[in-house]
């Protein structure tokens, strides 16, 4: 199968561009002053998905480093800790901005499948005494982005919530692809929202918006995060340009996600073709982390390799890749790059060495 007309892009599913139709109701979308709350695409976003998440309201943010960061600040205080599993993106990926920016600690936690157990979070609740931060809040990642796009069950994440609520603790979800969960599993927004006190969704991976996340709670949590978000720079005027991306997004994108799963299902068959590699995660959604060490490679060297031939992926550590498939890469597409890695790939290892 020839390969499409320029690079076939699998590192994320950030790298999508706004449809023609996306961009008509961009353009054409009415705005106001978001901060005076007078922008009406802003103000529909955010009820609309408020009202699908079952929170009483719903803030719209520049980023969903900057949704989840206004979350665990609005949620604890300066000097707590929050418990979060050892892969977590607010842990990983997020710049230390938890501690830089709200004077937070986040303890780690192992899990499988980036998933925190009820029993381990119970045993890292600090006692209460002038030796200890104070425990503010647990963290849960849906689905879980280094672990591969793996769904949490709704009864493992009720029962983390659970213990959390016993111990007065906030709950935080950091629903960045919750939308790819909820398409995956059919389970409810709503029935994953309940299990957390603030919830962030993002609007710009594989609902392929440009730009944009909202955080969800109580209509007092979200007026403290409103504070806050001004706080952080992230108050903005006329976003309703910006909001309309996400409002036709959700509109139009959200059924359509089944299709990346599909599309990671096919790839981890030709991946598992290669000797050597192997699939670390169960492929549930449209992410696949793949292991390559048995390669006798390198990652760096894998994406090298399969980026001179036109397929970008993307380093996960020493020796692992990341693919990630989205909107913007058809079926034949992914076909194509799977071929491809299993035409080069069992060759590269004694390639390297010489």
């Amino acid at each position: 199968m020839p390969l499409p007309i320029g690079p076939i892009d699998l590192r994320s599913d950030t790298v999508t561009k706004p449809s023609e139709a996306m961009r008509r109701a961009m353009v054409a979308a009415p705005v106001g002053d978001d901060v005076y709350r007078e922008d009406p695409t802003v103000n529909r976003l955010q009820e609309m998905v408020a009202d699908w998440l079952g929170k009483e309201a719903g803030l719209f943010v520049p980023s969903g480093t900057m949704s989840n960061q206004l979350c665990l600040r609005t949620l604890t205080r300066a000097g707590d800790e929050v418990i979060v599993q050892e892969d977590a993106h607010v842990l990983l990926y997020e710049g230390g901005s938890a501690a830089a920016l709200s004077g937070l600690q986040l303890r780690s936690v192992p899990g499988e499948l980036g998933f925190l157990s009820p029993e381990a979070v119970e045993r890292t609740i600090r006692p209460k005494a002038e030796h200890f931060p104070r425990t503010g809040a647990v963290e849960m990642e849906n689905t879980h982005n280094r672990c591969g796009g793996t769904v949490w069950p709704l009864e493992q994440m009720e029962a983390v919530a659970a213990v959390a609520r016993a111990h007065g603790l906030g709950v935080h979800l950091d629903g960045a692809r919750l939308w790819n969960a909820h398409m995956a599993t059919g389970i409810p927004l709503r029935a994953y929202a309940a299990t957390a006190d603030s919830v962030s969704v993002c609007f710009s991976k594989g609902l392929g918006a440009p730009v944009g996340s909202l955080l969800a709670g109580s209509e007092e949590f979200v007026e403290e995060a409103r504070n806050n978000r001004k706080r952080y720079g992230g108050a903005m005027r006329q976003a309703g340009i910006i909001a309309a991306g996400a409002l036709y997004a959700l509109e139009n994108n959200l059924e359509r996600l089944v299709e990346d799963h599909e599309n990671a299902a096919t790839l981890a068959g030709y991946l598992r073709q290669v000797p050597g590699l192997e699939i670390v995660h169960p492929v549930q959604t449209n992410i696949l982390i793949v292991a390559v060490g048995g390669l006798g490679a390198t990652a760096e060297q894998v994406v090298t390799a399969l980026r001179e031939q036109g397929v970008l992926c993307s380093l996960a550590a020493f020796d692992r890749v990341r693919f990630v498939t989205h909107m913007d890469v058809s079926a034949d597409a992914v076909k194509a790059a799977g071929e491809m890695a299993a035409r080069i790939l069992p060759g590269l290892g004694s390639a390297a060495k010489t």
